[in-house]
C-alpha cells in the first residue's frame, strides 16, 4: 500500500507540473483573462496559481521520492502533521458547506452537494493517514 502511494504521488508531481507550466505559459502567451467553466481567470490569478502549484509539488516530492514509512524523522512528522491540519479544515469545510445548506457557485457553474461528499471523503481520508503516519513511531 504504501509503494501505491508513493507512485500515485509521483504521478500526480507530473500533473501539477504540467498545470504550473501550462499556467506560466497561458500567462506569457496573453491567454489572459480566460474562462474556463465559468470561472474567469486573470492575469492577477497567476502568481498565487504558480505558488500553490509549487507547495504542492514539493511535498509530493518528497512523499513520493524520499518518505519512508514508518516516519521517524522529526520533521518528517511535522510535515505529516501540518498536511493532516490543512486537510481536516478542508474536510470540515465540505461537512460545513452540507450541513448549512450554503450554495457554491463558480462564475456561472453551481457547485453540486455531492461533490462536498466527495470532498469530505478525500480530505478526510487524507486527514487520518497524515494523523496516522505522523503518530504511528511513537509509543
Amino acid at each position: 500500500m504504501h509503494t501505491f502511494l508513493r507512485d500515485i504521488a509521483k504521478i500526480a508531481v507530473g500533473l501539477f507540473l504540467a498545470d504550473l507550466l501550462s499556467v506560466l505559459w497561458f500567462g506569457a502567451a496573453g491567454f489572459f483573462p480566460l474562462t474556463i467553466l465559468g470561472v474567469t481567470w486573470t492575469q492577477s490569478a497567476i502568481l498565487p496559481i504558480a505558488a500553490f502549484d509549487i507547495g504542492v509539488i514539493v511535498l509530493l516530492v518528497h512523499f513520493g521520492w524520499h518518505t519512508k514509512l514508518p516516519v521517524r524523522s522529526p520533521s518528517e512528522k511535522s510535515l505529516l502533521m501540518i498536511a493532516g491540519i490543512v486537510f481536516l479544515i478542508v474536510a470540515l469545510a465540505h461537512l460545513l458547506r452540507i450541513g448549512l445548506g450554503l450554495d457554491l457557485i463558480l462564475g456561472d457553474f453551481a457547485v453540486p452537494v455531492w461533490l462536498s461528499w466527495i470532498g469530505v471523503f478525500v480530505a478526510g481520508y487524507l486527514s487520518y493517514s497524515s494523523f496516522h503516519f505522523a503518530l504511528r513511531g511513537k509509543k
